[in-house]
């Protein structure tokens, strides 16, 4: 008896074991500087949950590089990527994004999304330091894939020395005109093939590594199911391992009371 409760409890701690650790197939990638925030500075919560990733420049050299497009200009960065995710033909994918810079003319810090898989890798979207005007697309950079709409559609810089603490020692300082962020703008882009994808985004510094920017993003779902779930809080099949797990110590606790009382008699 004393074998076979073991054995099941065992089993119970296993599954618990088990819901404590991600698989290797929902892992996210990160070069360089990825962090998760809330509401921080001249960044709010976004539109969609109170939290958001984001990846700055202070990373190492070419870590922001735009995945098949070569910026003789970009020095370092950093990039984040996403686990792999299915989509349809005709699949709708969402996201917001936020571009703050502390850089300004002459020294135009840029950040990127790009979904790869597929055919390959299409970037959807650039954002860049500049003095005036629209920041995306940036300028000198890939524009906006065809099918990518933007809400709100212009993306002005709203002007001024950020803080933001991802910044780190940048963070409240502004080098010339075209300092700032942009808020929160919401991405949709029907994607055209089915297959397996990830989605990568980047920040990388131009010209020099000083005067850092990043990039903010958050609400990140295909035809409405989340890819990249609210960092924290467990996925689906997470939460049913943990109730498997904590239902089999349950089960052996009241087993255990039984056969005391059964001996006890």
């Amino acid at each position: 008896m004393a074998k076979g409760l073991k054995a099941v409890f065992g089993l119970g701690v296993a599954a618990l074991g088990l819901a404590m650790v991600p698989s290797a197939a929902s892992a996210n990638v990160c070069v360089g500087d990825c962090g998760v925030l809330g509401a921080d500075g001249v960044v709010t919560a976004p539109p969609i949950g109170g939290q958001y990733r984001y990846v700055t420049t202070i990373g190492p050299d070419g870590g922001g590089d735009i995945p098949g497009f070569a910026v003789g200009e970009a020095t370092n960065g950093s990039n984040f990527t996403t686990s792999a995710f299915e989509a349809q033909a005709g699949s709708t994918l969402e996201f917001y994004f936020n571009y703050v810079t502390s850089d300004g003319s002459g020294f135009s810090d840029f950040g990127w999304a790009a979904l790869n898989g597929g055919s390959g890798s299409l970037t959807l979207f650039t954002a860049r330091t500049t003095p005036s005007g629209d920041t995306v697309p940036g300028f000198g950079l890939p524009g906006l894939a065809p099918g990518v709409v933007l809400d709100p559609a212009s993306t002005p810089i709203i002007p001024g020395a950020p803080v933001w603490s991802p910044l780190q020692g940048s963070s409240g300082l502004c080098f010339s005109t075209g300092c700032g962020y942009t808020g929160w703008i919401k991405s949709t882009y029907t994607i055209e093939e089915a297959g397996v994808y990830t989605l990568q985004f980047g920040a990388a510094n131009a010209v020099d590594t000083i005067y850092d920017s990043g990039l903010a993003f958050a609400g990140l779902v295909i035809d409405g199911d989340p890819i990249d779930p609210t960092p924290g809080i467990p996925e689906p099949a997470t939460w049913a391992m943990l109730i498997a797990g904590f239902g089999m110590v349950g089960f052996v606790a009241r087993r255990r009371r039984s056969d005391m009382a059964v001996k006890a008699a």
